[in-house]
């Protein structure tokens, strides 16, 4: 998948994700206003501090569903203070989903399942990073329910039909 309008030279923090994804196994390739990440199969898990990117963290915690094996995302205990409680939230979506997960005070580790539940309703705490990063399940095949996802007009509130026009190519 390509995402135009940020590249390598992108002042916004959260290009540094890049960084997690390459960490998992996933090529990533740079242009001058685009990131192309693909995969070929299975990513590999991670231990990782991501304290220098904890929105994007997130997004992190959700890509771990598919891993071979468990992941761990450190050094998150801002988490605890942003719209919810993030880490008892995710914490709590996560295992819907079917993965095993224990939440400490800054971190979180993610055992996914063998095969993820699919059709589940994920809450999302009026907070729209949690809407955002838990559609990105429907990506990797696994349908998904998001409860208010209304809560992304907070910042991005075309969000859902952008998503949908990314991942209709995904998709077919």
């Amino acid at each position: 998948m390509r995402v135009v309008g940020v590249g390598q030279d992108s002042i916004q923090g959260d290009v540094r994700f890049a960084e997690v994804l390459e960490s998992m196994g996933a090529k990533v390739t740079f242009g001058p206003d685009w990131i192309e990440v693909s995969s070929s199969g299975k990513l590999k898990p991670i231990d990782m501090d991501l304290n220098h990117i904890p929105d994007a963290a997130m997004t992190a915690a959700v890509t771990a569903l598919f891993a071979e094996g468990q992941s761990v995302i450190r050094n998150i205990g801002s988490w605890h203070v942003k719209e919810t409680d993030r880490i008892t939230a995710m914490a709590a979506q996560l295992r819907k989903l079917g993965a095993a997960v224990v939440e400490g005070p800054d971190f979180l580790k993610i055992t996914p399942p063998a095969r993820l539940n699919a059709n589940v309703a994920i809450d999302t705490y009026d907070d729209h990073r949690m809407a955002m990063c838990f559609s990105l399940a429907a990506l990797g095949g696994v349908p998904v329910r998001i409860n208010d996802p209304q809560c992304v007009a907070k910042t991005f509130p075309g969000y859902f039909v952008e998503f949908d026009r990314l991942a209709k190519p995904a998709a077919e």
